[in-house]
């Protein structure tokens, strides 16, 4: 049997009060596939930053080819062939794609000078064998989501690793583009590269790895050979408990469908073209596509982040003229971002704050100051609904795990009481447990009479909590299905379509 590539014994780490990490192993073999699976803050991400250099355990050891190492930087990881793709994008924005993945590691000519035009090509060529239309001259700054991810994955790529940790990398991407990604994935393992595997997407794990192993509360849960696993016993192994049913429960649509938001001939070149519909009181509306389809971008032009060339926006039957977020916000529009970590949070500030900052006009004591045991007692109701771990309100939000991020910033729209609430990716990143703890809380405010609407690359995700489903292709709406109708053939043939499906009577 293959000698192990990487060995973690009895792995500790405490941050302040917090135990991260309790007598933690894991290992993993040449040309093996491992995944990693827990719920958020099960303290995967904390271990392979153990593994990469970007923290260093308390206590325990670390083999790496039979040899013990500690590495104390990243790049001490990097120069043994370690490589890692973290759930959080790690790019420079004001760099282009090609810099970016070369970034440390740039190619120079005559010793001094740097190889532009070499990394150009070699980044191009990564691409190629990624099979993914990305320009190397872009700056990331003008990147999507989708595309960031991809450069991240390249990046890594790059260096031509003996292990690469892949955290989340399908969390943005397409059914087509995670394909790819997989192909490259048994590609690597054809040639002897370690892979570890970190998804809260059981299916994909399941489809992919070779092992599983399980972390809860900091601890191993088990380890399984993927032949012999099943979604009931990996979900079972996280949570510590059965979870017989996942789905969003039963609910009744309102009779009475009451226009609360009517989108009508949406223009914003090139992304939004000629888009229409209507969103009831009391339903959830889901918008599906590919990866670049323009459904951020309509969510973006309806609260006026990026400015529309033409269409009319009505709220409760009024024509409404939205300038900004700000505007939005205040007619009573919510829009919780794809992006946490840029356009969703402030990651420097706490809970507490990021919870309640939506929120000051409500709480506000003779005009000006804070009723700060109102505040709190806002933030800890919010904290118990979404059942956010952590130590404190007053902990910073960039310490949480990227799940609970996630769940702060639904909170903060949560707390706004919005009639219309915009979820782009709402479970990005949220571990199975959590993603139905969601899926309930969407389904509630729904049956309490809010509008929601919902953008999601995940199928299985908009059949499950939709009452209607809008497809977008290339800026335009190319399928409506009502609940009944839609399937995922339906829905993917209408993904990949020019011209509207004829299919379903919603508008």
């Amino acid at each position: 049997m293959e000698p192990y590539l990487v060995e973690m014994r009895g792995i500790h780490k405490q941050f302040g009060g917090i135990k991260a990490l309790d007598g933690v192993d894991l290992c993993v073999r040449k040309g093996e596939i491992l995944g990693l699976l827990g719920e958020n803050g099960a303290g995967k991400s904390t271990l392979m930053k153990i593994l990469t250099g970007v923290h260093q355990a308390d206590t325990g050891e670390v083999l790496f080819e039979g040899r013990e190492v500690r590495f104390q930087s990243t790049h001490e990881a990097y120069s043994l062939g370690i490589s890692i793709i973290f759930q959080e994008f790690n790019l420079c924005s004001n760099l282009s794609v090609a810099e970016n993945i070369f970034l440390g590691k740039e190619n120079r000519k005559h010793r001094w000078f740097l190889d532009y035009r070499n990394q150009y090509k070699q980044a191009g060529e990564i691409f190629r064998q990624l099979d993914v239309e990305v320009n190397p001259l872009s700056p990331v700054r003008c990147l999507g989501v989708a595309q960031m991810q991809l450069t991240e994955i390249a990046k890594a790529l790059a260096v031509n690793p003996k292990l690469l940790i892949m955290d989340e990398p399908t969390s943005s991407l397409s059914e087509v583009e995670i394909e790819k990604l997989f192909s490259i994935m048994k590609d690597l393992k054809s040639r002897g590269i370690a892979v570890i595997f970190i998804s809260h997407k059981l299916e994909e794990v399941l489809e992919i790895t070779d092992r599983v192993t399980v972390l809860r509360d900091g601890k191993n849960a088990g380890d399984i050979d993927t032949s012999k696993a099943s979604r009931e016993r990996l979900i079972t192994l996280m949570v510590g408990r059965s979870l017989d049913d996942l789905t969003a429960p039963d609910r009744v649509k309102p009779e009475k469908e009451e226009p609360v938001m009517e989108v009508e001939d949406f223009s914003g070149p090139p992304f939004v073209e000629g888009v229409s519909f209507t969103l009831h009181r009391g339903e959830i509306l889901g918008f599906a596509g590919l990866v670049g389809a323009g459904r951020t971008e309509l969510a973006q032009l309806i609260i006026g982040y990026t400015k529309k060339k033409r269409g009319i926006l009505r709220l409760e039957g009024r024509d409404t003229d939205i300038k900004g977020p700000v505007d939005a916000v205040k007619a009573g529009i919510a829009y919780l971002s794809e992006d946490r970590k840029n356009l969703g949070l402030n990651l420097a500030m706490t809970v507490r704050e990021n919870l309640t900052m939506c929120i000051h006009d409500r709480l506000r004591r003779w005009l000006v100051l804070l009723d700060q045991k109102m505040e709190r007692r806002r933030a800890n109701n919010l904290v118990e609904k979404l059942h956010i771990k952590i130590d404190t309100l007053e902990q910073l939000t960039r310490n949480l795990s990227g799940g609970n991020q996630q769940k702060v910033g639904f909170g903060k729209w949560i707390a706004t009481e919005p009639k219309v609430l915009i979820l782009d990716e709402p479970t990005r990143g949220i571990d199975v447990g959590s993603k139905a703890e969601v899926h309930r809380i969407i389904c509630r405010l729904a049956d309490e009479g809010a509008a929601v609407m919902v953008i999601s690359s995940e199928l299985p995700e908009i059949l499950k909590i939709s009452d209607r489903i809008v497809v977008m292709h290339e800026g335009r709406v190319t399928g409506r299905f009502t609940r009944q109708e839609a399937t995922q053939e339906n829905i993917m043939s209408a993904a990949i379509s020019t011209a509207e499906v004829k299919k379903g009577v919603c508008i």
